[in-house]
């Protein structure tokens, strides 16, 4: 498109190459999905102290990915309209303060507050989501695609190092500290954003006529397309097993025996796998039709749970099933992205991404909610674990159906 053009040209001549492009990018996403993914880990340290049921804790992050999700198309409406890097500020600074005041709170209400209002607003804001976007909208098309991958797989790599880090900085100063640096460490991304700054709707002016949509148009154009409903659908299923796993996993591990080290280390052990399966899917998915290679992500996430809630669970049991996850852990962003700029261009990107992945935030919430409900309740996970395997044979089936082409769209012709 000619906007994405003028931003290579202008790329060209300065410092923000492709190369320079990408890395920073992929440091925002390392360091905004890192401390997220830990958060598990203080559940236990914090319900001793306070003498919270994990009902208590599962409700804040369960409100953190909601608003995350919600905050997510506003935040991608206003990348589009005026630029990327000034919305990453303002989430690295909610998301910052939330940790900071999750880290002083001694009430339900201040962790509601902390990590749940402010985190995931902050999220919303600079997580890397907006990190695909500006990959979209700055790269060319023959780099897009790695580029999505390699975003999608630093965010894995942020768990791998966060979540031992984590557990080691709790077992060394205390949750509080540990609190305390990654909220130091949120502010980071403020001068690594100016790597990924777009121009404004009113700096670009050689638009072509084609993509001279309105904000509503977009979105009426987008959910009347079937397709498109069917990828929010399915991404639905993704949010709800992987919050579940991040804010539980390390809970249930720890009942049946599994210590807290071994149970960091199956996180990370999520993440380094999923920096396989999102470059690896990356690269697959110019080979392969992207709705194929979701329906197989899920389906195969289904299998995994099945086998491992089905079994005593071991320290290399749980070690091969963060495997088996993180191989399909984040690794349906890229498709899910990529779909969804083929099929309405780069335009809109920011927004109708935001909008799937209201649904994904959707059923984060439930699942992490849905989780701390249902163990207070019956002393068990496997309710959870066995709904979690029904979304993702659903989601398998649903993304089948769907057409990988561009929309058509009339083009207004000159008087």
């Amino acid at each position: 498109m000619a906007s994405i053009g003028i931003d290579q040209r202008r790329l060209a001549t300065g410092w923000r190459t492709p190369l320079v492009i990408i890395v920073c990018g992929c440091a925002i996403a390392l360091l905004s999905f890192g401390p997220r993914s830990g958060l598990g880990f203080f559940v236990q340290p914090m319900s001793r102290e306070f003498g919270w049921g994990r009902d208590v804790f599962g409700l804040a992050l369960a409100v953190q990915n909601l608003l995350w999700g919600l905050g997510q198309p506003i935040a991608g409406a206003i990348a589009d309209r005026f630029g990327v890097m000034r919305v990453m500020w303002v989430g690295a600074a909610l998301y910052a303060a939330g940790l900071f005041l999750m880290s002083h709170g001694t009430t339900p209400l201040s962790l509601d507050m902390g990590a749940g209002v402010l985190v995931g607003f902050g999220l919303s804001g600079c997580s890397f989501n907006l990190v695909l976007s500006a990959f979209s909208k700055l790269l060319p098309p023959e780099r897009r695609g790695v580029a999505l991958g390699a975003g999608t797989a630093a965010g894995s790599f942020g768990q791998f190092l966060f979540a031992p880090f984590g557990v080691a900085m709790i077992d060394s100063f205390g949750w509080q500290a540990a609190l305390s640096v990654f909220a130091a460490l949120m502010l980071l991304i403020l001068p690594l954003s100016l790597a990924l700054s777009t121009p404004s709707v009113a700096a670009t002016t050689e638009v072509p006529v084609a993509d001279q949509q309105s904000f509503k148009t977009a979105l009426a154009e987008a959910f009347g397309h079937r397709s498109y409903v069917l990828l929010v659908l399915g991404f639905f299923t993704c949010g709800f097993q992987l919050a579940f796993i991040t804010v539980h996993l390390p809970a249930y591990l720890s009942d049946r025996g599994i210590t807290t080290s071994t149970g960091g280390w199956v996180l990370a052990s999520i993440g380094l796998f999923n920096i396989i399966g999102s470059l690896g899917v990356g690269w697959l998915q110019n080979l392969f039709p992207k709705r194929y290679i979701l329906s197989v992500i899920y389906f195969t996430r289904a299998l995994a749970t099945v086998a491992f809630i089905s079994f005593p669970i071991t320290p290399f049991s749980a070690i091969a099933f963060g495997a088996i996850s993180g191989l399909t852990w984040l690794s349906t962003v890229p498709p899910t992205s990529a779909l969804i700029a083929l099929m309405f261009g780069t335009r809109w990107f920011a927004t109708l991404y935001g909008f799937s992945f209201v649904s994904h935030q959707v059923g984060g919430f439930l699942g992490v909610w849905l989780g701390g409900i249902v163990f207070e309740k019956f002393g068990s996970y496997t309710p959870i674990w066995w709904l979690s395997i029904l979304f993702g044979v659903l989601s398998a089936l649903i993304n089948l159906p769907i057409v990988e082409a561009p929309v058509r769209r009339a083009v207004p012709q000159p008087t």
